[in-house]
């Protein structure tokens, strides 16, 4: 199938802007952040970029994907500058009204004494949102280097800057002379910490706004109100949506630390999400994949053989999640090594954080079929349903399992969302997955890490000689009963 052919290589140019900067973040920046922040300190990082995710999708309320949706079928600058505009307006807005009412906000957040660092998080938030759109631009005229290239060299940028304020600078202040190290006497302070992690995540988003200027100053039509509303009417719900969708992700960090003792909080809060961050290499591959696919699936929903393609393409994607699955889990005595020593006992949470991702690309494979039809009402009760089993498990059993209580909320959240999706679906744009044919690739998968969870191994290299082979007989038993390395090569 040629056009799934296509898809795959567009997944993998987007993977040098997504899962290419992003593995930078995890590997080198959680490598460093674990052996140079206790645990207090990691947690203020983990807490305040998962309120980050939740407050995105409220600043960017489901434009991008309209801008997709509208950008198919009417004057395709003119959708571009109204989306260009209306992000500018309600990003600006944020910016000026949060610091104007910087304390309550800063109190709402837990962080009264550090009303800087929110300053700084509600400027990143700004700059990201508003750069949404000019991203979307991007992938939606598969301009996937260019693409790739912008974000790669934000993470660059970020990473040079935090390990030159967080490791380099505070020798050169102590002992260093010149030029360079008068500046830093005067503007650097060795005790800021964590609040530098801030600065140089500011800087890279700046930079990033100002790689894609050429994109945003050439918007042709100004704003058309008419087209915008009709983009709210589609994308409100996306938003809402979104919504529930990020309390998956970040509610379990906030609600740790609202719901253990006080004392303990940030800790837990630092140690869970160094072990979440392994877990959550899944994805990874989920991200470079929806940049890559939400273009793809609505060019060609109008096609006859749309729901062919649909299921073909989420078989394979099934089969390459469940080996990463494996590869993830089995190679953790290796993986492990990303955290520092003190924060690997939250290892234990990555057999369900990365099971749990697992269900989530499977969600977003399935979720095109309200996407593509308006029928995004759903995707709010998907979402929302989702959110909700979050919230009840984390406030229920928190304060009995910890941290354990919120990674398996994540896999009972998104097995819900998968069920009411398939059964939704099946009314409105019925396809059919054969996801009964897949049943056997996940007993195979869980089994075997379940296997390695259980079975006591005299040394990690016959861990590894063992798990290797466990992961080649996966891939063997891929190929043999769906020729799954060389299907896409051969359509």
């Amino acid at each position: 199938m040629k056009e799934v052919k296509q898809l795959a290589g567009q997944t993998i140019i987007y993977g040098l802007g997504t899962i290419v900067p992003r593995f930078l973040n995890y590997a080198i920046m959680t490598f460093f952040y674990t052996r140079i922040f206790r645990k207090e300190e990691y947690g203020v990082i983990t807490e305040l970029y998962a309120w980050m995710v939740l407050f995105l999708i409220i600043l960017t309320y489901g434009m991008e994907t309209g801008f997709f949706r509208f950008s198919q079928k009417r004057d395709y600058e003119k959708i571009y500058s109204t989306s260009l505009i209306s992000l500018f307006i309600t990003s600006s807005l944020f910016l000026l009204l949060t610091n104007i009412f910087v304390e309550p906000f800063s109190e709402l957040l837990k962080y009264k004494n550090n009303q800087d660092y929110i300053r700084m998080f509600c400027a990143i938030l700004a700059i990201d949102a508003f750069s949404a759109i000019p991203f979307a631009r991007l992938r939606r005229e598969n301009k996937a280097l260019i693409f790739s290239i912008i974000k790669i060299s934000n993470v660059i940028i970020t990473i040079g800057v935090v390990v030159f304020l967080l490791k380099i600078a505070p020798g050169l202040y102590k002992s260093g002379t010149g030029v360079i190290t008068e500046i830093l006497r005067k503007f650097y302070n060795p005790e800021y910490g964590v609040g530098y992690v801030f600065v140089a995540n500011l800087i890279g988003s700046g930079a990033t706004l100002i790689m894609l200027l050429p994109y945003i100053v050439k918007i042709k039509n100004g704003f058309d109100i008419e087209i915008w509303k009709n983009m709210i009417k589609y994308s409100f719900p996306l938003l809402v949506a979104g919504i529930g969708g990020s309390l998956n992700d970040a509610v379990d960090k906030v609600l740790l630390r609202r719901l253990i003792d006080q004392d303990k909080a940030l800790y837990t809060v630092g140690e869970y999400g160094a072990g979440y961050k392994i877990g959550v290499l899944m994805a990874l591959f989920i991200q470079m994949f929806r940049f890559a696919a939400e273009p793809f699936f609505f060019e060609r929903a109008d096609k006859k053989n749309a729901k062919e393609i649909y299921a073909y393409v989420m078989k394979y994607f099934v089969i390459f999640m469940l080996l990463l699955f494996l590869i993830i889990n089995l190679y953790r005595p290796i993986i492990q090594y990303i955290l520092g020593q003190p924060y690997r006992n939250s290892l234990v949470v990555v057999p369900m954080i990365s099971f749990a991702y697992l269900l989530y690309g499977i969600y977003v494979n399935h979720s095109i079929w309200y996407k593509i039809n308006d029928l995004t009402r759903f995707g709010v009760y998907i979402t929302l349903s989702g959110a909700v089993v979050t919230v009840i498990i984390n406030v229920l059993f928190i304060p009995i399992y910890g941290y354990m209580a919120s990674a398996w909320a994540h896999v009972a959240s998104y097995m819900t969302m998968i069920i009411l999706s398939f059964v939704l679906a099946s009314k409105y744009y019925p396809v059919d997955y054969k996801m009964k044919k897949l049943i056997p690739y996940f007993i195979v998968a869980v089994g075997v890490v379940i296997f390695d969870n259980i079975f006591k191994y005299k040394s990690i290299t016959e861990e590894l000689i063992v798990n290797t082979i466990f992961i080649a007989a996966f891939i063997i038993y891929a190929q043999i009963k769906d020729k799954a390395l060389s299907a896409i090569l051969k359509k």
